[in-house]
């Protein structure tokens, strides 16, 4: 950039809004006096100086606090409700505490017409440039810290501590956002251990993004776990969890996908209800291949319609089950816009090498994070439920 263009690139847009043109006229000349790069308009009332605004923004509005159609305090929230840029005052000898209210109105200094001189002048507009740009700095600061405390929040609620008695079955689960600083979306996971031993989990994926869909996250995963625990199980507890997701949902094309699991470690048997979900991968010693299931459709689509058909399989000794929601296979592959799909999921497992399920879930999600390179914006859950029949606390025989 050349010496020049720089100097434009620095100089501040000041909008000046005065009907008098003699108090107009000594303000440019204040401002041609200061060795301070600028560019000023003026606009005669608070309504032209909000048109002007909107139209191009400023860094600094000169305000005059009498104008044709709006005077004192209310003349600087009206300026104020349409722009970004810092706001002084200017205001006559005989009205002193008319500054003062200005400040508290929001501006960020005054300026006493007939007392200015070009170094004050210049002072006090990069001093309340600074001022402005500070205060907008901890305001987005402070709507960072409440952002990232009500992520935690919605976090604790949609991935829960699961519960589990069994030293033979564990549990690993990892989140991820679709967009950096994002509000988490509707995925959903939890896992729980009945008194009858049998390990039951849920993932699921509430369309869209934001709070009203980590909302109904949370509420279907609370529900899923307080009906799992009170005995409701299958079909069944899939038509009550639509039921509670057509009640919470904010608008009617607010559906849900889930995929509800029930591990037996005694009789090593899996059984799988899909709602509009993908299909689990099994993990066992011989490799990793996708779980031939059978399908139905997702929550609040064709309420009170749904069937769920139930998918049962005998599992080895020790293994584990992946479940994820459908941002882990979304994302794209390569350079010409292929998608991932299971089959590249797959590949990426193939090359993971560690006895670790945590690590291999990272190194997972990583995988698919590197290939996508930031282009798909979906939230990702994953979860994997690891069972070795040989550790201690695992199932013995049955009677």
């Amino acid at each position: 950039m050349t010496g020049r263009a720089a100097r434009r690139a620095e100089r501040l847009r000041i909008l000046l809004v005065e009907d008098d043109d003699g108090d107009a006229l000594l303000v440019e000349e204040l401002l041609h006096d200061t060795d301070m790069p600028h560019a000023l308009t003026r606009c005669r009332t608070a309504a032209d100086a909000r048109r002007a605004v909107a139209a191009h923004p400023v860094d600094c509005v000169l305000l005059d606090l009498h104008l044709p159609d709006a005077s004192g305090v209310e003349t600087v929230q009206a300026i104020q409700a349409d722009t970004r840029a810092a706001i002084i005052v200017l205001t006559g000898l005989e009205e002193p505490r008319a500054g003062v209210d200005a400040l508290a109105a929001g501006a960020q200094d005054y300026l006493i017409k007939g007392k200015v001189d070009p170094d004050l002048m210049q002072r006090a507009v990069r001093y309340a440039v600074q001022r402005k740009q500070a205060e907008r700095a901890n305001a987005d600061l402070q709507i960072g810290r409440l952002r990232a405390e009500e992520n935690a929040r919605l976090e604790r609620g949609l991935l829960p501590e699961p519960l589990l008695s069994s030293g033979a079955v564990t549990a690993s689960s990892r989140y991820y956002p679709g967009r950096a600083q994002a509000l988490l979306g509707g995925d959903f996971l939890d896992v729980v251990q009945t008194g009858d031993g049998q390990v039951h989990a849920v993932i699921g994926d509430v369309s869209g993004h934001g709070p009203d869909a980590a909302a109904l996250g949370v509420c279907l995963r609370i529900a899923w776990r307080a009906l799992t625990l009170g005995g409701h199980r299958d079909q069944h507890l899939l038509h009550l969890l639509e039921q509670i997701h057509i009640a919470e949902r904010t608008g009617s094309d607010l559906f849900a996908t889930c995929t509800l699991i029930s591990l037996d470690p005694g009789a090593r048997t899996l059984t799988l209800h899909l709602a509009g979900h993908h299909e689990p991968l099994l993990v066992t010693p011989e490799g990793t291949q996708e779980i031939a299931a059978a399908h139905g459709v997702a929550l609040g689509i064709a309420p009170g319609l749904g069937k769920w058909p139930a998918t049962t399989l005998a599992l080895p000794a020790r293994g584990a089950l992946i479940a994820y929601t459908d941002g882990l296979v979304e994302g794209f592959a390569d350079a010409t816009g292929a998608r991932l799909g299971v089959e590249g999921l797959l590949r990426i497992i193939d090359g993971i090498r560690t006895p670790d399920p945590g690590i291999h879930l990272d190194r997972l999600i990583a995988g698919t994070r590197t290939l996508n390179a930031d282009r798909h914006t979906d939230d990702l859950a994953v979860l994997r439920l690891d069972w070795n029949a040989d550790l201690p606390g695992g199932p013995g025989p049955r009677p």
